[in-house]
């Protein structure tokens, strides 16, 4: 009895730290390239799910507005040793659920089963 109530508390504990739908940051590392070298650093995206209530018919036009996981981004700057040429990235300095901006994000669904796209104007 012991046994299963660890391991479900277990399975519990560790479902809660990498299962959840909120929009959040995250700490990744990405791959940059300077003076011929790729190294990784450590950034912060922004990552997870926003609520959307999808139409129950397939139209051609998407009218409603879709939430994204987006954030406040700004870069930093890393040099590496022996390399005179720095390297820009990007991090996310936090994270919210916002109206997908057309400027900067390809806003639209993905019908699963066809091959169409249906992108917002």
């Amino acid at each position: 009895m012991q046994l299963v109530v660890m391991a479900t508390a277990l399975a519990l504990a560790g479902a809660m730290q990498t299962c959840s739908l909120d929009c959040n940051p995250r700490n990744v590392s990405i791959a940059v390239e300077s003076c011929g070298k790729t190294k990784f650093v450590l950034t912060t995206i922004c990552e997870g799910q926003c609520y959307h209530k999808d139409s129950v018919y397939v139209v051609p036009v998407d009218v409603s507005q879709q939430n994204v996981c987006n954030g406040d981004w700004s870069y930093e700057v890393k040099h590496f040793e022996g390399c005179p040429v720095a390297v820009t990235y990007p991090v996310a300095k936090n994270c919210a659920c916002t109206t997908c901006n057309h400027d900067d994000t390809e806003c639209g669904h993905v019908l699963l089963g066809h091959t169409q796209l249906l992108m917002s104007p």
